[in-house]
This record gives structure tokens, C-alpha cells and sequence, in this order.
């Protein structure tokens, strides 16, 4: 499993590797020993940067959602008792509506988010020891994980705090949810809680920045001020 994922993404890693450095070296002087942790913000939203076209589809087919949902409730009433039927007919409307298209923001995130992954996970990089596992914030490596790093203070004030934002995004984005919807849609902005929990501090604060950062994107480009200049 880990080779393949070498083999895909080890120059992208390496790339990663000497761009995070780099960003943290010139943050140092301002930030001191937080510059690396910094410097993984400043990384994930020149991601976002470049993913806002992808952005703007994504609320276009999120408008588009919210006008066709009467037509998903009278799919979802005359199928109520053929849970197949009302299964394979709910994904040919999403399919032949296009709303699928929203889900490219997410998709097109994921190899952005193996790479800081395996950044903070590889001990080596390209064959020299990994300079950015000694990084840490208030004392908390970067490369740490909620279930290996301990009980300390220090541990528990930065895990806590960044789950805590973690959900509180995900409550916020949830409650934002357009009505009418599948309940298990809500669900879904907890899932990064979920996936925080099992990957690096390092991944953990670019889930925390990428999330908040679509809450944020959802919140301007689904206003009603957007939509009448749109």
C-alpha cells in the first residue's frame, strides 16, 4: 500500500516537502516555532486559490439542487416503498441534473491532502531524514497523532482546540444545510472530526483550514446578495 502511494506521490511529496520549508524558513521571524504550522495554512489556501473554479461549479450546481428539490420529494414520495427504486432514481436525477458536479471541489482536494498526509507520516524524504517531523506547536509535534501522542497539556490544549474547530465548522456548515435534504447530508460535515482523528496534527490543521474555507466560500457564493448578481 505505502510503495504505491511512494511511487504516485513521492515527487509531489518532495515538491511539497521543500515548498512547506521554504514558506516556513520566511515565516520564521514572525512566527517563531509556530512558522511551520503557519506556513501549512498559508499552503492549503493557495490549494483553495487554485480550486476556486472549481469552487464557483460547485455552488452553481448547489442553486441548481435547491431548484429541482420539489422534484426530489415527488421521486422520494412515490418510491417511499420500493427503497430500490427510490435508490436507483435518486441517482439518475442527480446524474442527469448535473449536481454531481458539486463534488469535484471535494474530489479534486484528496491528492492535496495524501500529500500533506504522507509528509508528516514518511520519517525520509527522498532519502534525507524528514527535517519537518522535529516541527512542532507548543511542544506537539506536527507529525503527532490524537491516540500516540499522550495526555499531556500541551497535547490536549492543541488536539482539543483543533477538533473543537473542526466541529465547530461542521456545525455551522450543517446547520447552513438547505432543508428538505437527507438528514445523513448533515452527517457528512462531521466526518472530517472523524478523519482527524487518525492522520498527523499536520493534516489535521489542513482539514481544519480547507473546511473552514468552504464554509466560508458556500456562505458568500450561496448569499442572496451573490445570487442577484449572479
Amino acid at each position: 500500500m505505502y510503495g504505491l502511494l511512494d511511487a504516485v506521490f513521492g515527487a509531489p511529496v518532495e515538491g511539497a516537502y521543500h515548498l512547506v520549508s521554504a514558506i516556513a524558513g520566511a515565516l520564521q521571524s514572525a512566527f517563531g516555532g509556530a512558522a511551520t504550522a503557519v506556513a501549512i495554512v498559508v499552503f492549503t489556501m493557495a490549494v483553495r486559490i487554485l480550486l476556486l473554479p472549481l469552487g464557483f461549479l460547485q455552488a452553481k450546481a448547489e442553486r441548481k439542487r435547491e431548484v429541482l428539490l420539489p422534484r426530489l420529494k415527488e421521486i422520494q414520495e412515490k418510491h417511499a416503498d420500493d427503497q430500490e427504486r427510490l435508490q436507483r432514481e435518486t441517482l439518475e436525477f442527480y446524474r442527469s441534473s448535473g449536481i454531481f458536479v458539486g463534488m469535484l471541489p471535494t474530489l479534486a482536494q484528496i491528492p492535496f491532502f495524501v500529500v500533506m498526509y504522507r509528509l508528516f507520516s514518511m520519517p525520509s524524504v527522498n532519502g534525507e531524514a524528514n527535517d519537518l517531523l522535529t516541527r512542532d506547536v507548543l511542544g506537539v509535534p506536527l507529525g503527532s497523532y490524537v491516540f500516540g501522542v499522550g495526555f499531556s497539556p500541551e497535547a490536549v490544549v492543541v488536539f482539543g482546540a483543533l477538533l473543537g474547530l473542526i466541529t465547530l465548522v461542521g456545525w455551522w456548515s450543517a446547520r447552513r444545510q438547505p432543508p428538505g435534504g437527507p438528514g445523513c447530508l448533515r452527517m457528512v460535515h462531521y466526518v472530517t472530526v472523524v478523519i482527524a482523528l487518525f492522520v498527523p496534527l499536520a493534516a489535521g490543521i489542513y482539514l481544519f483550514v480547507t473546511t473552514a474555507w468552504t464554509a466560508a466560500q458556500r456562505a458568500i457564493l450561496l448569499s442572496d446578495k451573490h445570487r442577484a448578481s449572479s
